[in-house]
């Protein structure tokens, strides 16, 4: 056994060697073989979680008016195509009025066009007719459609449309602000009674079940990752979240030389909050290397080795390590591809070199 270690750093090689070990501390003792492999290494790097705008909508009104009821509050949680809001107005009842008229004139021209179309097939009248009606028609179609579009724009609906048709009529002017998805009211600039002009924002609704998470990371290790890898979203205090790459900026920041990065993550839970900061971590599993167990590394009189199994016991050997992960480490000096290491029973070994010393003193 070496009596001591150098006070500079050693040279790679035998520092102590355990010829003996108890049978019972030897069935303990597991050992693996130095090989090349993927050694995850993991990048981490501070990020935010901030909406996924897919899933933010701004309900603002589309024509003017007052507002005759509210149904929601802030906070509230609502449902697609449920009412928010009721506002009274004069310009719908207007366009009401030009659709009725409307449909009514295309239902005249139609079924005039339908006439003549019978007639010139029996020889009665002239194509001119012909031409004429079905121009009529033509237009009036336009007419109506073009005022239908402009109430389907307002949020008016198709079936609300038809019982329009049917004689049924908006009561008092009004018209609903729906949600036009599923989510929590977090903005309200609506009271009841209030003027509104077309464009004015009422609510802000948003679904927090699936968020984006932000981060930056140096570009060198951008580089190392691709859209679709696998990462972990890693809140304070709670438990990670496994998440997708989804994007990797084409330009670097110009401040930072730093690519931002964004993962989408699922949230049904709501345990993230967008704003808060958060940690992310990619695992890197690009680069083969010699590479044992993390298990295996121990520190021996302020020097950090390996134990390696030889045919007469086994030798504690200085190491220098490189990237860890993944429960491995990279080995850049000190040991060779298909050596054997122990992986289990290192402390048994280091009690018998520290029994060894005390008997030769």
């Amino acid at each position: 056994m070496t009596a001591s270690l150098p006070d500079l750093a050693p040279s790679p090689g035998q520092l102590f060697h355990v010829d003996y070990v108890p049978e019972q501390a030897r069935q303990r003792i597991r050992i693996e073989e130095v090989k090349e492999r993927l050694t995850p290494h993991s990048v981490s790097a501070p990020g935010n979680v901030a909406l996924d705008l897919a899933h933010v909508a701004k309900v603002s009104s589309r024509i003017p008016g007052q507002v005759d009821k509210v149904m929601v509050q802030l906070g509230d949680r609502v449902t697609k195509d449920q009412p928010l809001a009721a506002v009274e107005s004069m310009r719908l009842d207007e366009l009401v009025q030009e659709y009725l008229v409307a449909k009514s004139k295309l239902d005249v021209a139609s079924s005039n066009f339908k006439r003549t179309k019978q007639l010139l097939a029996e020889n009665i009248i002239s194509q001119r007719r012909f031409l004429e009606d079905r121009g009529q028609q033509i237009e009036t179609q336009a007419v109506y459609q073009h005022v239908r579009e402009k109430l389907l724009n307002m949020g008016l609906s198709q079936q609300e449309l038809q019982q329009l048709e049917h004689g049924s009529h908006l009561e008092g002017h009004k018209y609903l602000l729906r949600a036009p998805l599923s989510g929590t009211v977090v903005s309200q600039q609506i009271v009841l009674g209030q003027g509104v002009a077309a464009g004015d924002e009422f609510f802000e609704i948003v679904d927090t079940s699936r968020v984006w998470v932000f981060a930056n990371l140096p570009i060198e290790q951008a580089r190392r990752f691709q859209e679709g890898d696998e990462g972990q979203v890693l809140p304070r205090g709670g438990e990670p979240i496994t998440a997708r790459l989804t994007y990797i900026a084409p330009v670097a920041d110009a401040t930072t030389r730093t690519i931002r990065v964004r993962f989408d993550v699922e949230n049904p839970k709501g345990r993230l909050k967008p704003n808060e900061y958060v940690e992310v971590r990619l695992i890197d599993q690009q680069h083969p290397a010699l590479s044992i167990p993390l298990s295996a590394l121990t520190m021996l009189d302020g020097v950090r080795g390996v134990f390696v199994q030889r045919d007469n016991g086994y030798d504690f050997v200085f190491v220098e390590t490189g990237r860890e992960g993944g429960g491995l480490v990279e080995i850049t000096r000190g040991l060779k591809l298909g050596e054997h290491v122990v992986t289990e029973g290192v402390f048994d070994l280091k009690n018998a070199i520290m029994k060894t010393s005390i008997q030769g003193e």
